[in-house]
């Protein structure tokens, strides 16, 4: 055990301010060392996807992802708007979209960076270039302990200069999260729909406070990014329409911790966006823990203690109030979901829907 998870368990190994003390112990080869050294200092680390079977893994993804775009719709409408294709979570249907999120020697890799088990739990799979604005996905995907999470961006051909590559601002990593309050949004009174726009003058204004210069990825076929979870990025202009990107994003999340979507969370205040979790590599639900118990387990303690010969009674989780409301003991999902017809199209669980939107919607379930 290194000192920084003895002293900061709740920290990541590579964005501990006891990493240089940790480092000697956190049992890395010499190349694995020179990534935790990059993504400590930069926020970023670049690696050979570790995979024999790529090439031909690359080729299947293409050749089964292809039908599913509409190239022609996009090179005439979607590249003009400044948008990207792309098709998430295919390795439900791909084996081989699987195969690269649940890659054994990266799990293992980002196990020994992080201080915990790493597990996928997203698949983004992309032909062109996202176009999409700087950002952190920290306001997507976070955890508490914060910063419990990680990308990894595969290049699944030569990314050329002109399709858009995928674009980062080196150290940004280590500058702070930014949560609602800080830009002074009540989520529960805002009608954004979209959790990015809210934060982008924020990102650019502490961008140019910095002096920050952005760096591009222009990988070849097979090269992989990982990056830290505040760490600013976006996909760049795509100059030539008619060039593919084929790349495949992998989210990855970290045991022990709860799920979070700060964008739609005002926390204090009672409400967070608490995520339903599955685990890719081992296809179960990952539990929300705060610390060392499942969340709605965490007892609540008083600021003062009255002494008292008896225990005190116990109280009610602060967590609970946060948590969806319980659905109808005779709620039937498939009927839900077939009486509402956009909440199926949008693969949203129905009993979290219902609790979270449906009810005050006066949606029917039955």
């Amino acid at each position: 055990m290194t000192v920084s998870q003895k002293l900061l368990p709740g920290v990541p190994l590579v964005e501990s301010m006891l990493f240089k003390a940790s480092l000697d112990d956190m049992g890395l080869t010499n190349s694995e060392r020179d990534i935790a050294i990059q993504l400590n200092e930069k926020g970023f680390a670049v690696l050979d996807f570790p995979d024999e079977d790529l090439d031909a893994r690359i080729e299947r993804i293409k050749a089964e992802l292809t039908p599913l775009y509409d190239f022609a719709f996009w090179r005439e409408h979607g590249w003009e708007a400044n948008t990207g294709m792309r098709v998430q979570d295919a390795w439900r249907t791909s084996e081989d979209v699987r195969a690269i999120a649940t890659n054994q020697a990266m799990l293992d890799l980002l196990s020994k960076l992080y201080g915990r088990r790493a597990f996928p739990f997203q698949t983004l799979n992309f032909p062109v270039g996202t176009q999409q604005e700087v950002h952190s996905d920290s306001i997507h995907f976070s955890s508490a302990p914060e910063r419990f999470m990680c990308g990894v961006w595969l290049a699944l051909e030569d990314i050329h200069e002109d399709a858009g590559p995928l674009v980062y601002y080196p150290g940004s990593h280590k500058w702070p999260i930014i949560y609602n309050d800080m830009i002074g949004r009540v989520v529960g009174t805002s009608t954004e729909a979209f959790a990015q726009p809210p934060f982008e003058a924020s990102w650019q204004a502490l961008i140019e406070a910095t002096g920050t210069q952005p760096e591009y990825f222009r990988p070849k076929k097979g090269q992989a990014l990982i990056w830290a979870a505040n760490l600013l990025h976006g996909g760049s202009r795509q100059k030539d329409r008619g060039r593919t990107r084929w790349s495949q994003v992998t989210h990855y999340y970290f045991d022990d911790c709860a799920y979070y979507t700060p964008a739609f969370s005002d926390p204090l205040a009672g409400n967070l966006d608490l995520r339903d979790i599955l685990d890719i590599s081992t296809g179960k639900p990952a539990p929300n823990i705060y610390v060392d118990r499942p969340i709605a387990e965490v007892p609540r303690r008083s600021a003062v203690e009255v002494e008292s010969p008896a225990p005190p009674a116990p109280r009610p989780s602060p967590w609970a109030s946060l948590l969806p409301a319980k659905t109808p003991k005779d709620f039937d999902p498939a009927r839900y979901l077939e009486l509402n017809p956009d909440v199926a199209a949008s693969g949203i669980n129905p009993r979290k829907h219902y609790a979270r939107h449906g009810a005050s919607e006066g949606r029917p379930y039955k």
